[in-house]
C-alpha cells in the first residue's frame, strides 16, 4: 500500500520474484483493459482520466478472477489493492475461497510533494494520461480520504510494517525485504 507514485508497482515485483509469487496490479489490469479496447478497460479509463477509483464491484471481480488464476494457487502479492473498507471485506472472502492467509501489509510511507514531482516526471516520460499534475493531487485526496483508513484496519490485525519509500530502489526494496523477513507465508 501507498499513495499514487509511492513505488508500489516498482517494488511489487522485486519482492514477489523474491518469493516466487506472482504480483498482481489492478493498474496493470486496467492498463491491459484499456489497451485492448475491452468495454471494462473504456469504464476504468473514465474513472482513471479523472483521478478516481475505478468502481469497487468492477475492481473485485477482476481481483478474484486473477487470484483464481493458476500461477497464484501458491501465493500471490498484491499491488494496489484493496483501495477501500469494502474492497478489504471483499478481499477477506477472496482469501478464505483460496485458502490462503493474509501474511503482511507493506505501506510505503513518502512525502506527498515529492509524489507529485515523480509523478510529473513519470507522465512526461511514459506518455501517461493519467499523471497530470491536476489528476495527480485529485488521486492523492482520493488516497487520503479513501484508503489512508486501511492503515489502521492492518494495522488492529498485527500485518502492518511500514516502510520508508524515499530513496534509491534498491534501499527501498531492501527496506520492504527487511521488513517481512519476520513473516512466515500461510
Amino acid at each position: 500500500m501507498g499513495p499514487p507514485g509511492a513505488g508500489k508497482g516498482t517494488q511489487a515485483g522485486t519482492v514477489a520474484s523474491s518469493y516466487d509469487i506472482p504480483a498482481i496490479s489492478t493498474g496493470d489490469i486496467f492498463r491491459a483493459n484499456v489497451s485492448e479496447g475491452t468495454d471494462l478497460g473504456k469504464e476504468a479509463q473514465r474513472y482513471m482520466d479523472a483521478g478516481e477509483y475505478v468502481p469497487d464491484e468492477v475492481t473485485n471481480l477482476m481481483v478474484r478472477n486473477r487470484i483464481d488464476e493458476d500461477d497464484a494457487a501458491g501465493g500471490f502479492l498484491l499491488d494496489g489493492y484493496p483501495r477501500t473498507l469494502a474492497q478489504v471485506e471483499e478481499l477477506d472472502g477472496m482469501i478464505k475461497h483460496t485458502g490462503h492467509s493474509l501474511d503482511a501489509v507493506v505501506v510505503l510511507s513518502v512525502d506527498p510533494e515529492e509524489l507529485v514531482q515523480r509523478l510529473v516526471q513519470r507522465a512526461e516520460t511514459d506518455g501517461r494520461s493519467d499523471d497530470t499534475e491536476d489528476v495527480i493531487r485529485r488521486r492523492q485526496e482520493v488516497y487520503a480520504e479513501q484508503t489512508e483508513p486501511l492503515i489502521e484496519v492492518y494495522r488492529d490485525r498485527g500485518l502492518l510494517h511500514e516502510v520508508d519509500g524515499m530513496g534509491a530502489v534498491p534501499e527501498v526494496t531492501e527496506r520492504v525485504l527487511a521488513a517481512l523477513r519476520g513473516v512466515t507465508p500461510s
